[in-house]
């Protein structure tokens, strides 16, 4: 796992500032403590920072082919990269190194553009052909490893691993994108292909940028989940098929030349990647969690089970409020707004992994994969609903239930009629949309300025999920569904929380459930194989048995988040007075209904209404605001696309 920058002149002729290059790998040192390195050439300058995995004294970055003319900066790993080198040496490529790092230049020389369809792992990485004159950018088609890039008006690309690299670069504007603030406020997170600012953008998972000099930029996708194949319908033999696939996976990601351990949330997904690492290893795991001194929120002593079970080298932390200043750290490791309160206790498990691990694995992908969250059960039966009521009889008649019955929200989701009348009404991604919305549209505009709704010129966050769902090629309501997440809520929210918190510590991060063959197999599962009634994740709760205590697997579901509400009434309470001050960073931006705001506070301090997720979303953007005034970060009203 590393880091990596680059600024590069299309037109060839004018000379990279190495000074300025090097201050933007330097930006990115915490993903790469091991070592730096730098490449130079006629309008080209490439920096990497590395964190040493694989061939720890042989694969420095950045990397070359045997005579020079192709050289790479990489972040990530490829698993199957021992695979891959027999072939190409068949081909005549002479390697140097035992690194997966150099599989890379040979691909590109034997396959160019297709090289990254050979790959099976995590990865980011920059490769300049001298002889070619090419530019070739790559992320993975997940969305693991990050990489932002901004185009500027001169023609030069400037691009790295996180926002703060490229922003150093004083060409880059620093005018935020309205967008992309009403997609936080809607999401917690900014989705890709946006940033929060309008002149930088995220390559998107599964693509590739390519720049010959001499021609147009060109920006392809590669890869996408397919529904076409042979459905799997048995579920013995899906069983035993998810079994081997998840040994597969996992086995491949314990290749290491440095300690390697695991998370242990005491959920489904880490307790069963846990247990086939077990029976892999030689010696005990070493697995990680974190306590909240609160049971509401505390899964410490199922993760305490699963590790005396598999006898692991087991080590817990208790995450507490009192961390000096927790929302100007968050803000920093994340550089964007980034609403996710679980961020914090994801940076704690890191670091504590990191005081003996450089590799940890964990269970993400779980829930996306294999239909396991609660919201995905509630749409597939409000579908149901869709499919039998007529269009105009729905419309009207759970339109005005959801306008007349009273508002629920102290109560369980099942029982919020008011919002299950409301989905009901409106159309499935729309419904969607307000299922996974932290604030829904009738929040935001509550929550945002006259001035600032005009500048959005009518765009709706909504439009993102509507767009994913859209590109979904198949009429199952559950895999439109499960598809929109992976193509926006996973690689926007769940692995940018983890990737920036892993990258803070120097710690990388494996998620054997997020294979890009095993997520291309799940997509084939019938409906019935991930949902029964409201119980998601059938049949990997099934093919684990063996594995997992059946009460830890059959237990109601639990995110992993803090309890915001009790902090936010107490030990935090001081920066929600602050926020709402005249003379705060909110105010000055213009953006928001103060007094509105003013009001949202009031009622969480006084108990009257839970309002956690958006004082959180508020506390997160001015805690951006208050990091990014470093750089003089301004807001422009023109939205753009």
């Amino acid at each position: 796992m590393c880091g990596l920058v680059g600024i590069f002149d299309s037109s060839g002729e004018r000379q990279i500032d190495r000074a300025l290059l090097r201050r933007m790998n330097d930006r990115v040192a915490h993903r790469g403590p091991d070592g730096a390195g730098e490449h130079f050439g006629p309008g080209l300058g490439l920096g990497h920072r590395r964190l040493a995995i694989i061939d720890v004294g042989g694969g420095r970055q950045p990397l070359y082919n045997e005579d020079g003319s192709v050289v790479v900066v990489f972040n990530g790993e490829i698993y199957n990269y021992r695979d891959i080198i027999p072939e190409l040496e068949a081909a005549g490529h002479v390697f140097h190194t035992h690194s997966d790092t150099e599989v890379i230049v040979h691909a590109w020389e034997e396959w160019g553009e297709r090289s990254v369809e050979h790959f099976r792992g995590m990865f980011a990485f920059a490769l300049w052909d001298e002889t070619r004159q090419t530019l070739f950018i790559a992320r993975d088609r997940l969305g693991k490893k990050p990489l932002y890039y901004a185009l500027l008006p001169d023609g030069t690309l400037v691009f790295g691993s996180e926002l703060k690299s490229v922003m150093v670069h004083p060409g880059v504007s620093t005018a935020l994108d309205p967008w992309a603030v009403d997609e936080f406020f809607a999401y917690g997170y900014v989705p890709d292909p946006r940033s929060i600012y309008r002149a930088v953008r995220k390559l998107p998972p599964a693509h590739w940028l390519l720049w010959r000099r001499g021609a147009a930029m060109e920006l392809r996708s590669y890869w996408d989940l397919r529904f076409d194949g042979e459905p799997v319908t048995d579920l013995n033999e899906a069983k035993a098929e998810l079994v081997e696939r998840l040994n597969a996976a996992t086995r491949l990601r314990l290749v290491s030349d440095v300690p390697l351990g695991a998370f242990l949330s005491g959920g489904v997904d880490s307790s069963a990647v846990v247990a086939l690492m077990a029976g892999m290893s030689s010696s005990a795991v070493k697995t990680f969690s974190i306590s909240f001194g609160d049971r509401a929120y505390d899964e410490s002593a199922y993760a305490q089970r699963m590790a005396e079970r598999y006898s692991t080298d087991h080590h817990a932390r208790a995450v507490t409020p009192d961390e000096s200043d927790p929302l100007s750290n968050l803000a920093a490791r994340y550089d964007e707004p980034f609403g996710d309160s679980s961020a914090m206790p994801t940076y704690r498990v890191c670091q504590l992994a990191r005081e003996r691990v450089t590799v940890a694995l964990s269970g993400d992908g779980g829930d996306e994969l294999f239909g396991g969250y609660r919201r995905y059960a509630l749409h597939h039966m409000t579908e149901q609903v869709r499919r039998t009521v007529p269009t105009g009889l729905r419309h009207s008649l759970f339109g005005m239930l959801g306008r007349v019955y009273p508002k629920a929200d102290w109560a369980p989701r099942f029982l919020r009629a008011k919002t299950t009348f409301q989905e009901l009404g409106m159309e499935s991604a729309d419904a969607y949309f307000q299922g996974v919305s932290v604030l829904n549209n009738t929040m935001r505009r509550r929550l945002f300025s006259d001035a600032f709704r005009r500048d959005l010129q009518g765009y709706c966050a909504s439009h993102v999920v509507r767009s994913a769902m859209a590109a979904a090629d198949t009429d199952d309501d559950l895999a439109k569904i499960q598809y929109a997440d992976i193509k926006t809520w996973l690689p926007g929210g769940i692995l940018v929380k983890v990737d920036r918190a892993s990258m803070a510590t120097s710690l990388e991060v494996r998620s054997p459930l997020l294979d890009h063959e095993l997520a291309e197999w799940s997509m084939r599962l019938a409906p019935s194989l991930k949902l029964k009634g409201r119980e998601g994740k059938l049949v990997l709760k099934r093919a684990v048995e063996p594995y997992v205590d059946r009460d830890l697997l059959y237990r109601p579901k639990r995110g992993f988040s803090m309890p915001l509400l009790r902090w936010l009434r107490g030990p935090w309470r001081g920066r929600l007075d602050t926020m709402t001050g005249d003379d705060g960073s909110l105010a000055a931006t213009g953006l928001f209904n103060m007094s509105n705001v003013r009001l949202l506070v009031d009622q969480h301090l006084s108990g009257q209404s839970d309002h956690s997720a958006a004082l959180w979303l508020l506390l997160m953007f001015e805690a951006f605001l208050v990091n990014a005034a470093k750089g003089e970060a301004t807001f422009h009203r023109q939205a753009t696309v």
